[in-house]
């Protein structure tokens, strides 16, 4: 049984591995352990899924919680995917946000097409600058 937590206290460890078993690892700094927990410990949201005690998906957000909340990373091991898991990532997210709360987000190619599934509007109008 799969349960999902806003208030778990994770590792930078157990973030990089399940960053890597869910493939965003390819895009993410998961050879910085130190980049790795100020994004944990600087994310102003949460959410994790656990299957017992193996830490199965994250939604880290950077959010007011009023008018809009930026999820920086949805990660799912690729062994729990297409199980509706990270749909229920963000629905979990959703539901510690404002009702009028917007969710914004830059896919990441293999993604790209599922978040249009689940409800996304695409915005050709993201913009980045990289340091």
């Amino acid at each position: 049984m799969i349960s999902y937590r806003d208030n778990a206290t994770i590792s930078a460890e157990q973030a990089i591995d399940l960053y890597v078993r869910s493939t965003l690892g390819e895009r993410r700094p998961v050879d910085n352990l130190n980049t790795f927990e100020a994004m944990l410990k600087n994310a102003n949201l949460t959410i994790t899924a656990w299957d017992g005690e193996n830490l199965i998906g994250i939604a880290r957000t950077l959010t007011d919680f009023s008018y809009v909340a930026y999820l920086a990373d949805l990660a799912v091991d690729q062994q729990y995917q297409r199980m509706g898991i990270g749909k229920h990532l963000i629905e979990e997210t959703q539901s510690h946000l404002g009702p009028n709360c917007m969710i914004v987000l830059l896919a990441a190619p293999k993604a790209n097409e599922y978040y249009e599934h689940i409800g996304f509007e695409h915005n050709p109008r993201a913009w980045t600058l990289k340091k």
